[in-house]
Protein backbone atom coordinates (compact mmCIF):
# COMPACT_ATOMS: atom_id res chain seq x y z
CA UNK A 1 0.00 0.00 0.00
CA UNK A 2 0.93 3.42 -1.18
CA UNK A 3 1.19 6.27 2.01
CA UNK A 4 -0.46 9.26 0.99
CA UNK A 5 -1.42 12.43 3.30
CA UNK A 6 -4.94 10.57 4.32
CA UNK A 7 -3.31 7.23 4.87
CA UNK A 8 -1.24 9.05 7.30
CA UNK A 9 -3.87 11.45 8.59
CA UNK A 10 -6.00 8.26 9.26
CA UNK A 11 -2.93 6.46 11.12
CA UNK A 12 -2.66 9.73 12.86
CA UNK A 13 -5.64 10.22 14.28
CA UNK A 14 -6.62 6.36 15.44
CA UNK A 15 -3.07 7.07 17.57
CA UNK A 16 -4.54 9.41 19.19
CA UNK A 17 -7.83 8.24 19.75
CA UNK A 18 -8.40 4.30 18.98
CA UNK A 19 -11.96 4.14 19.78
CA UNK A 20 -12.87 7.23 17.28
CA UNK A 21 -15.77 6.51 15.39
CA UNK A 22 -15.19 5.37 11.86
CA UNK A 23 -18.13 8.33 10.78
CA UNK A 24 -15.75 11.24 12.56
CA UNK A 25 -12.31 9.97 11.35
CA UNK A 26 -14.13 10.31 7.89
CA UNK A 27 -14.95 13.93 8.85
CA UNK A 28 -11.60 14.07 9.85
CA UNK A 29 -9.29 13.31 6.83
CA UNK A 30 -11.92 14.11 4.64
CA UNK A 31 -13.24 10.59 3.06
CA UNK A 32 -16.84 9.00 2.97
CA UNK A 33 -17.37 6.91 5.63
CA UNK A 34 -17.23 4.09 3.62
CA UNK A 35 -14.14 4.97 1.84
CA UNK A 36 -12.29 5.27 4.98
CA UNK A 37 -13.73 2.13 6.71
CA UNK A 38 -12.17 0.70 3.27
CA UNK A 39 -9.03 1.94 4.09
CA UNK A 40 -8.97 0.99 7.64
CA UNK A 41 -9.76 -2.66 7.04
CA UNK A 42 -7.43 -2.49 4.23
CA UNK A 43 -4.82 -1.19 6.85
CA UNK A 44 -5.37 -3.59 8.84
CA UNK A 45 -5.41 -6.85 6.40
CA UNK A 46 -2.33 -5.82 5.51
CA UNK A 47 -0.75 -5.86 9.33
CA UNK A 48 0.07 -1.41 9.32
CA UNK A 49 -2.89 -1.55 11.96
CA UNK A 50 -2.11 -4.63 14.70
CA UNK A 51 -4.74 -3.79 17.39
CA UNK A 52 -6.61 -1.88 19.19
CA UNK A 53 -5.44 -0.84 22.70
CA UNK A 54 -6.30 1.42 26.32
CA UNK A 55 -3.31 3.04 27.35
CA UNK A 56 -3.18 3.15 30.87
CA UNK A 57 -2.27 5.49 32.79
CA UNK A 58 -0.59 3.46 35.47
CA UNK A 59 0.15 5.38 38.01
CA UNK A 60 -3.50 6.28 38.25
CA UNK A 61 -4.52 2.73 38.03
CA UNK A 62 -2.26 1.00 40.67
CA UNK A 63 0.22 3.50 42.05
CA UNK A 64 2.97 2.20 39.70
CA UNK A 65 6.42 3.80 38.78
CA UNK A 66 8.02 3.25 35.54
CA UNK A 67 11.63 2.31 35.63
CA UNK A 68 13.66 2.54 32.28
CA UNK A 69 16.80 0.21 31.99
CA UNK A 70 19.37 -0.17 29.93
CA UNK A 71 20.91 -3.40 29.23
CA UNK A 72 24.02 -4.42 27.92
CA UNK A 73 25.20 -7.99 26.59
CA UNK A 74 27.92 -9.48 26.34
CA UNK A 75 28.23 -10.49 22.84
CA UNK A 76 25.52 -9.26 20.40
CA UNK A 77 25.47 -12.92 18.34
CA UNK A 78 22.10 -13.72 16.69
CA UNK A 79 22.06 -16.89 18.91
CA UNK A 80 22.88 -14.41 21.98
CA UNK A 81 20.36 -11.74 20.80
CA UNK A 82 17.42 -14.71 20.27
CA UNK A 83 18.00 -16.62 23.85
CA UNK A 84 17.95 -12.88 24.83
CA UNK A 85 14.72 -12.17 23.37
CA UNK A 86 12.50 -15.49 24.09
CA UNK A 87 13.54 -14.63 27.66
CA UNK A 88 12.48 -11.57 28.40
CA UNK A 89 9.46 -11.99 26.52
CA UNK A 90 8.38 -14.11 29.24
CA UNK A 91 9.34 -11.32 31.99
CA UNK A 92 5.78 -10.23 33.28
CA UNK A 93 6.95 -6.61 34.49
CA UNK A 94 8.59 -5.80 31.33
CA UNK A 95 6.41 -3.54 29.46
CA UNK A 96 8.60 -2.97 26.51
CA UNK A 97 11.73 -3.91 25.14
CA UNK A 98 13.91 -2.14 22.40
CA UNK A 99 16.52 -3.31 20.63
CA UNK A 100 18.86 -0.33 20.51
CA UNK A 101 22.01 1.09 18.39
CA UNK A 102 24.39 3.31 21.43
CA UNK A 103 25.98 2.34 24.44
CA UNK A 104 22.81 -0.01 25.80
CA UNK A 105 22.06 -2.71 23.41
CA UNK A 106 18.39 -2.82 24.81
CA UNK A 107 16.30 -0.32 26.29
CA UNK A 108 13.35 -2.08 28.71
CA UNK A 109 10.38 -0.05 30.24
CA UNK A 110 9.60 -1.92 33.72
CA UNK A 111 6.96 -0.64 35.99
CA UNK A 112 6.95 -1.20 39.56
CA UNK A 113 5.25 -0.50 43.13
CA UNK A 114 7.69 0.76 44.62
CA UNK A 115 11.59 0.27 44.98
CA UNK A 116 11.11 -3.20 46.78
CA UNK A 117 9.16 -4.03 43.97
CA UNK A 118 11.98 -3.00 41.63
CA UNK A 119 15.01 -4.86 43.39
CA UNK A 120 12.42 -7.62 43.61
CA UNK A 121 12.17 -7.46 39.57
CA UNK A 122 16.00 -6.34 39.09
CA UNK A 123 17.15 -9.58 41.32
CA UNK A 124 14.35 -12.08 39.69
CA UNK A 125 14.22 -11.07 36.56
CA UNK A 126 16.41 -8.68 34.77
CA UNK A 127 19.92 -9.78 35.86
CA UNK A 128 18.87 -13.28 35.57
CA UNK A 129 18.34 -12.69 31.43
CA UNK A 130 20.89 -14.84 29.91
CA UNK A 131 23.95 -13.06 28.76
CA UNK A 132 23.69 -9.76 30.31
CA UNK A 133 26.63 -7.86 32.13
CA UNK A 134 25.04 -4.57 32.88
CA UNK A 135 21.71 -3.38 34.13
CA UNK A 136 21.71 0.74 34.19
CA UNK A 137 18.34 1.29 35.51
CA UNK A 138 16.80 5.28 35.45
CA UNK A 139 13.47 6.03 37.72
CA UNK A 140 11.10 8.37 35.95
CA UNK A 141 9.46 11.33 37.84
CA UNK A 142 6.45 11.29 35.81
CA UNK A 143 5.43 11.31 32.24
CA UNK A 144 5.65 14.14 29.94
CA UNK A 145 4.15 12.90 26.88
CA UNK A 146 2.60 9.73 26.47
CA UNK A 147 0.59 8.37 23.11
Amino acid sequence: MTFDKVTEAILRNLRHDGRMSNTDLAEKVGLSPSACLRRVRMLEEQGVIRGYRAVIDERSAEGMMTVIVHLTLERLTEEALRRFEARIRLCPDVRECYLMTGDSDYLVRVEARDMADYERIHKEELSRLPGVVRIQSHFAIRPVVQR
